[in-house]
């Protein structure tokens, strides 16, 4: 029934351009009212949606048919199909108070996804967005087509938004808020971009022995998704780094729309990573394919929060405590040694676990050769995550301080909660982790002469920038509005924590 409805509603929509070429010009309302004309009020007949009566002289038997079956077969989509935009929902939160009016940079942001998404209405049939009328060929079949048939370049009408800027500005929160105004018939995806490359070495695997990899891994992508919505852009691993402008020349030629969110500029991306100049090149496909938009404030909304109301202890001392609250999670269950499936055949330890929750020595997750792909793995289990030991960083424990930040970032991503104990607070952790540039100001000799001063001083330009994005993330995750919100999701008592003397929370 719902390709019936698609076949008439492309006639209609063929008939209404013959009107427009052949007859009275119509403007740019009228064609953007035709292309979404599933967005009419589902009880008023399809048939009579006409601009005058001439037009109706167009309107195919096929089409008239529908009256019967419309509200029945569509009226379930059409309570989805958001109707204004992601500024009309921008200004319903601020009006009811779930966001803070009067940061023009937030404004500024929102507009450009507002003209973005404009564009994409106007642009639906030429971007191919609606996944009932777009080709039922597979991904792999459509690569093998091409291969025999020269396929022309089909590059979106419209280009994409890189949004970047500092911690805890808004930025995911805005780019959500845009995903989730896009009708639900649309092809299009929200991930975070360390999923998306394990998605893709994963996808690589699948492919061995194909001619090129990349393009086939590429045609799945865009098979499933036109509207590609990216959180997080940070490249640190050069694995990563030498295949992302052959996988995005790809994906755009294939009318793939990127929406991503980053703390870097584009030229900023993998600054100072191994072979870079061969990842150059990707930066400028990134700008030439997408709108780069700064948001330059300076508030981190994550920081005003009720902090220090989590399960954030400072000092090895308190591992008893950290012991005692993870048994009141998890209650009756006997905790348990159990395994965690990852990907491609690879698997966890986890050392301790019941009830949704797991139990680490920090040595045991980000001292160990494991990443990303097992931290998703692991909160696709587990819910909540005891981390005993957490240390100070610097010049001798970098990898795994690369390792922490990747955790915190998945477990943000899938809404976790935290409980550790750690050496010190958020923001002293990563007091020895610096950037060339904040190097350089703080001595009137090289970066390299400063590490001399202090061995243990790290100076890495990722790990200096990602740091402030953790610190930030820390805070929230210890805050009683978000454990509040996983309380709601999860149906778990947050166990109010005692305010003694020997317990310091972040």
């Amino acid at each position: 029934m719902r390709a019936a409805v698609a076949r008439s509603l492309r006639q209609l929509r063929r008939l209404a351009r013959h009107h427009a070429e052949g007859r009275a010009p119509i403007n740019r309302l009228t064609r953007q009212q035709n292309a979404l004309i599933l967005r009419s009020s589902a009880s008023r007949p399809l048939c009579t949606v006409r601009h005058n009566d001439e037009y109706g002289r167009f309107v195919s038997p096929a089409v008239e048919s529908l009256r019967n079956m419309f509200s029945t077969a569509t009226a379930d989509s059409i309570k989805d199909v958001p109707r204004g935009g992601p500024m009309v929902e921008y200004e319903k939160r601020i009006a009811s108070g779930d966001l803070v009016d009067g940061d023009s940079f937030q404004v500024d942001t929102i507009q450009q996804l507002q003209r973005l998404y404009e564009d994409l209405v106007e642009n639906e049939e030429a971007c191919q967005l609606d996944r009932y009328q777009s080709s039922e060929k597979s991904g792999r079949r459509r690569w093998l087509w091409s291969r025999l048939i020269a396929q022309p370049s089909t590059d979106s009408p419209v280009k994409g938004l890189y949004l970047y800027g500092g911690v805890g500005t808004g930025k995911t929160m805005l780019m959500d808020l845009f995903y989730e105004q896009l009708p639900a018939n649309w092809r299009k995806k929200r991930i975070h971009f360390h999923d998306f490359m394990l998605n893709v070495h994963s996808r690589l695997q699948m492919h061995k022995g194909v001619s090129d990899p990349l393009d086939m891994v590429a045609a799945e992508i865009s098979d499933e998704a036109i509207i590609l919505c990216l959180d997080e852009f940070m490249v640190t691993d050069v694995a990563d780094a030498m295949i992302l402008n052959r996988l995005f020349r790809h994906l755009f030629s294939k009318g793939v729309i990127l929406v991503s969110t980053s703390n870097r500029a584009p030229d900023q991306l993998y600054e100072g990573g191994l072979q870079r100049n061969l990842f150059l090149p990707f930066i400028d496909t990134l700008k030439e394919r997408c709108i780069a938009h700064p948001i330059g404030s300076a508030v981190d909304y994550r920081q005003l929060g009720s902090a220090g109301e989590g399960f954030y202890f400072i000092g090895n001392e308190c591992s008893t405590v950290l012991k005692q609250k993870f048994q009141s999670l998890i209650g009756d269950e006997e905790p348990t040694p159990q395994t965690v499936e990852v990907v491609m055949g690879r698997h966890l330890e986890v050392p301790l676990g019941a009830n949704g929750c797991a139990y680490f020595q920090f040595e045991d997750l980000c001292d160990r050769p494991i990443g990303a792909a097992d931290y998703f793995g692991l909160f696709k289990k587990f819910h909540t995550l005891a981390v005993e030991g957490v240390p100070k960083f610097g010049y001798h424990n970098r990898t795994a301080a690369y390792r922490f930040v990747t955790l915190v970032d998945v477990m943000y991503e899938n809404k976790g909660r935290l409980l550790c104990t750690a050496e010190a607070e958020p923001i002293e952790l990563f007091e020895k982790v610096v950037t060339v540039a904040e190097a350089q100001k703080s001595s009137p000799r090289s970066s390299r002469s400063r590490k001399s001063d202090d061995p243990d001083l790290c100076v890495d330009n990722e790990l200096g920038f990602a740091k402030d994005r953790t610190i930030s993330r820390l805070t929230e995750l210890n805050s009683r509005e978000y454990l509040e919100d996983f309380e709601a999701k999860w149906q778990q008592p947050l166990h109010a924590l005692d305010n003694g003397g020997d317990v310091v929370l972040a």
